[in-house]
């Protein structure tokens, strides 16, 4: 195989392994560009901590009394991000 061979063959593994990529970011882009967030299924408890602040026994309290919405698998407690969403818009002032 020629130098010129060799480098082309590696461009094409490159271009190969590039593609994909290319296309999921595309995917991504189009997601963005339409203005849906990208934000996960569910969130945690940390999640909630960071990103309203919540201390524990905050979510905790707001669990007990049917504030949170929340779903338990095994030991881990897990929000729905549309319910989340959902109950800040109702109760926005």
């Amino acid at each position: 195989m020629t130098k010129k061979e060799k480098r082309q063959a590696f461009m094409m593994e490159i271009k190969n392994i590039i593609d994909p990529l290319m296309l999921k970011l595309e995917v991504i882009d189009s997601k963005i560009s339409k203005g849906k967030t990208l934000r996960p299924a569910y969130y945690r408890n940390e999640d909630l901590k960071k990103i309203f602040g919540l201390s524990n026994n905050t979510i905790i309290k707001y669990r007990q009394t049917g504030v949170l919405p929340y779903t338990k698998l095994g030991d881990i407690f897990l929000y729905d991000s549309v319910k989340i969403e959902e109950t800040l818009r109702e109760n926005s002032i």
